[in-house]
């Protein structure tokens, strides 16, 4: 789906950017969340996983095809993207799997999509570091899960994307609106 077909100028969408991932990696993604124990979390859907560059926030659509000119080149420019499963991490809402960026490609991708776009207008960055990461399971009260990390070896995301974030009252949807190979 390419969102400039479907959103007018002047509307507003939530939008990031983010690394996808392997169709393997996420498959055992999958079976990892589903050897967790039961609790009152929620478990991140299978197409909802991804490991987020930039958070954008609600934007003009007329801003898109300058986001996806900046991602694209930024993709373009990026070197090979290796990625380990390092450990299990919960926050205020979320559990995550943190990644060890091997040689920082990650990491230089990030910051060169975080100036790109800072230099757009649409990006402010966060006052914390960049990790990579993602989001397993959500929940109100944290679960305190202590897992072993998922056994997932080196994952190479497929491409960088800018996603749509649709608010539903299941929770939200991320549609992709375009995917950019990765240089490396």
């Amino acid at each position: 789906m390419n969102l400039a077909a479907s959103v007018e100028n002047d509307a507003r969408v939530r939008l990031f950017c983010a690394l996808t991932l392997p169709d393997d990696a996420l498959d055992r993604l999958v079976e990892w969340q589903a050897r967790l124990p039961t609790g009152d979390f929620r478990a991140v859907p299978r197409e909802n996983m991804h490991v987020t560059l930039a958070f954008l926030g609600s934007r003009p659509g007329d801003e898109l095809e300058g986001i996806r000119t900046e991602l694209e080149a930024a993709a373009r420019a990026s070197g090979r993207i290796v990625l380990h499963a390092r450990h299990y991490r919960e926050t205020r809402s979320v559990g995550m799997v943190v990644f060890e960026d091997e040689g920082g490609a990650a990491t230089s991708l990030a910051s060169d999509v975080h100036t790109r776009l800072q230099r757009l207008g649409v990006y402010q960055p966060e006052r914390r570091r960049w990790l990579p990461h993602l989001t397993v399971v959500r929940f109100r009260q944290q679960p305190r899960l202590d897992p072993a990390p998922p056994e997932l070896g080196a994952v190479s995301p497929s491409g960088a994307a800018v996603y749509h974030s649709v608010l539903r009252p299941t929770g939200a949807q991320y549609v992709v609106d375009q995917e950019f190979r990765l240089g490396g």
